[in-house]
């Protein structure tokens, strides 16, 4: 008989809670810190949202219509077993990949602009604002938000920006105005737009950006696409499906791997896991796989800002500085000054490895080609190094003859980030 490849849930099996980990964390979750801030937290983030950020209550219910809307958005998605790729390696470890990539805007951020847009609907918004790096975001809210009948601005990192037409074609398809950022749409990105035209920018500044807009328009709400508590909580959809398909395929994962830049996709798949870790005694080796422009979980752990303009509350989390100059990348959706304050105190605990690629990237994209010939799937920049680590965990076990499940998330499609693949691998 045919080994099994793949593993889907029907929509009856779609998760109907959300996973809340603090009340399971080793110790209290730090709260943030600058009273002005705080108090303009309610006139920041949609309503529910803020409820949810605070929430200890370990499971939060998905509203029905919200449910629905996942399921038209192609949830649950599968999660495959990498044989082809196992057998290119030559490895005895068993490789298992969720497949993010199948939603409408090609990743796994529709999982939150979906539920935040469903919100801000309920709550009476006509517009939302926010920042995009790699563009997946923005895309992903752009999508949300033409699905619930919101206007969607968004403030897009230029150095991609200038890059991704394809992409912000696609936003503005779904009813979206971009800019780049900085841009001279708001005071704090004019300050730094009138002394460079063609400043990098960085999503710091983006929040920056989507944060003063909104706090300028009663009708506009900001929508954040990673790193607080409410945003990785919608994306335990990812882990909590996963665990159901793991369950089919009779196996466990030794090893969980994602990405990271802000945390989001890390968090939304690895929390369930780490749930089990924290509240069943399981051996899980966690890894984050980052760039060298912005290794945040190598930064130090104290308080710091979650934009460049200070809007923010201090948050408790793995950061290299809110104004600090980083580098572009490809993956630049990995490219954040900080990490989800629950990601950092795993990390702090000791319960998540990180390591960080080079920024020439040669080594990321050679292992996303390797994966694409293998698996037939084009992964996106950021990705790319989800996959890498996944491979090189399983050569490690070609080493070493270990039969490790190593389990590792593809949280969007490359279809639109060819030119930044061929400006590395010059095909």
């Amino acid at each position: 008989m045919a080994q099994l490849r793949q593993v889907n849930l029907s929509t009856k099996e779609l998760p109907d809670k959300w996973y809340n980990i603090i009340p399971d964390l080793p110790e209290p979750l730090p709260m943030p810190m600058g009273d002005k801030q705080i108090q303009n937290l309610p006139k920041m983030l949609l309503g529910e949202c803020l409820k949810q950020e605070f929430s200890q209550e370990r499971w939060i219910d998905i509203p029905d219509e919200l449910q629905s809307i996942y399921a038209q958005a192609g949830r649950p998605r599968p999660l495959f077993r990498a044989l082809n790729l196992e057998k290119k390696l030559g490895t005895p470890a068993h490789m298992y990949y969720k497949s993010e990539f199948f939603s409408p805007t090609g990743s796994h951020k529709v999982n939150t602009a979906l539920a935040q847009c469903y919100y801000a609907k309920k709550e009476g918004f006509e517009r939302v604002t926010t920042e995009t790096g790699a563009g997946q975001w923005g895309t992903a809210l752009a999508y949300g938000s033409a699905m619930a009948g919101l206007k969607c601005t968004v403030y897009w990192v230029r150095s991609v920006y200038n890059w991704k037409a394809d992409r912000l074609d696609l936003m503005k398809m779904f009813g979206a105005e971009v800019y780049a950022s900085p841009s001279n749409k708001t005071e704090c990105g004019r300050k730094l737009w009138e002394k460079d035209h063609n400043h990098n920018g960085s999503l710091g500044i983006a929040i920056s950006e989507g944060l003063e807009d909104s706090l300028n328009d009663p009708k506009a709400v900001y929508t954040l696409g990673s790193v607080l508590n409410h945003v990785l909580l919608h994306q335990t959809i990812i882990g909590l499906e996963t665990q159901k398909q793991f369950e089919v395929f009779g196996e466990y994962p030794d090893t969980v791997i994602a990405c990271l830049g802000g945390g989001s996709n890390f968090g939304g798949f690895a929390i369930p896991f780490l749930g089990d870790v924290l509240t069943k005694g399981k051996k899980i080796h966690f890894i984050a796989a980052q760039t060298a422009a912005a290794p945040n979980l190598q930064g130090e752990y104290k308080y710091d800002y979650a934009d460049y303009a200070e809007f923010t509350p201090q948050l408790k989390m793995y950061t290299l500085g809110h104004t600090k100059d980083m580098v572009p990348v490809k993956g630049d959706g990995l490219r954040y000054h900080g990490c989800s304050p629950i990601l950092s105190l795993l990390r702090n605990k000791g319960y998540i490895d990180t390591v960080a690629y080079p920024t020439d990237e040669k080594h990321v994209f050679e292992s996303a080609k390797l994966f694409v010939r293998a698996e037939g799937w084009l992964p996106a920049p950021e990705s790319a190094y989800s996959v890498t680590c996944a491979i090189d965990e399983a050569l490690k076990c070609k080493e070493t003859g270990e039969k490790k499940v190593i389990a590792f998330n593809i949280s969007g499609h490359g279809f639109l980030d060819i030119p930044g693949y061929k400006s590395i691998l010059g095909f």
